[in-house]
């Protein structure tokens, strides 16, 4: 059970904030400054997972030969797409990546399906298999059945997780991972910035939950990782044996702080948020105090 009703029952009164400037023109559980039945028709997107195929436009398809459905005033609603980073480096930490990840991807999903949104789960190594999750909160038990079978493994690529992201209207993408991925590491911050444009462009409200296990951010609470050790890359399985003395320790914490720095940077450039979300910290604080920046309250 990745978490009790008396949690959920409290991430009731949250509400996801937009923020994105094109959201005006969504429905959700909000109201729409646009006017009409639900009969009018408004505009076409490309068909997504989970759709009515009753809404497809067959005509645009023979012309284009791609399928897109009809959508109408008062049926635009918001898309919030949670993509959940399934990486092998996700494992690591007394207390897993893994598990945290899961539990933020299920609080996220709930005030999406609490204020009537479609949400849309992905796991980035399977990103043409997502969870459709429409309905509101009675699907809350599916949705978390779906989360505890995800298989932390492998490798991740972030960006091109993105990029296969469907076409679609305003909305929220959050991307819950580590962000150990080389192309992040990089000073320039380059591959960051293209990401977060590309969202942009799609009129998407970025949100990355940079998920760090304390281990990581507090090497010096932990004597068990000092001293001359083997370490071993989760995902290559490579190793390079390294001696954790307190210069190494201050080298590393410099390092980390510059690339948390940077990531932070690049969000606030491109309207974006970027919070770090430690395994050490308490989920209640962490959920309902350290973001609350992501809510209408």
């Amino acid at each position: 059970m990745i978490a009790d009703a008396a949690f959920f029952g409290k991430l009731s009164r949250l509400r996801l904030a937009m923020g994105h400037k094109a959201s005006m023109n969504l429905t959700g559980n909000r109201k729409s400054v646009q006017k009409g039945s639900s009969t009018e028709f408004s505009d076409f997107r490309e068909y997504m997972p989970g759709d009515d195929i009753r809404r497809i436009d067959w005509n645009a398809y023979g012309r284009l030969d791609r399928l897109y459905v009809k959508e109408y005033m008062e049926e635009k609603e918001m898309t919030v797409s949670v993509l959940i980073d399934t990486s092998a480096s996700m494992n690591y930490g007394k207390k897993k990546k893994s598990e945290l990840a899961c539990l933020l991807a299920a609080a996220f999903s709930y005030m999406g399906l609490n204020q009537m949104d479609r949400v849309i789960l992905y796991d980035m190594q399977k990103m043409q298999s997502p969870f459709v999750a429409r309905g509101g909160k009675k699907i809350l038990p599916v949705l978390t059945d779906w989360l505890e079978q995800r298989q932390f493994d492998g490798a991740a690529d972030i960006a091109d997780a993105v990029r296969q992201l469907p076409m679609k209207g305003p909305g929220v993408t959050i991307l819950i991972s580590d962000f150990l991925q080389d192309i992040f590491l990089e000073e320039s911050g380059e591959h960051i910035q293209k990401l977060l444009r590309f969202l942009d462009y799609r009129k998407q409200k970025a949100v990355c939950l940079h998920v760090l296990a304390g281990e990581e951010l507090s090497v010096r609470s932990y004597e068990e990782l000092t001293g001359t050790r083997n370490l071993i890359d989760m995902e290559d399985k490579s190793t390079l044996r390294i001696t954790l003395d307190d210069a190494s320790i201050k080298v590393y914490e410099k390092a980390l702080q510059e690339y948390l720095a940077r990531l932070k940077s690049a969000c606030a450039k491109m309207g974006a948020v970027h919070a770090v979300c430690s395994t050490k910290k308490d989920i209640y604080q962490l959920i309902f105090q350290d973001l609350r920046m992501l809510y209408d309250i």
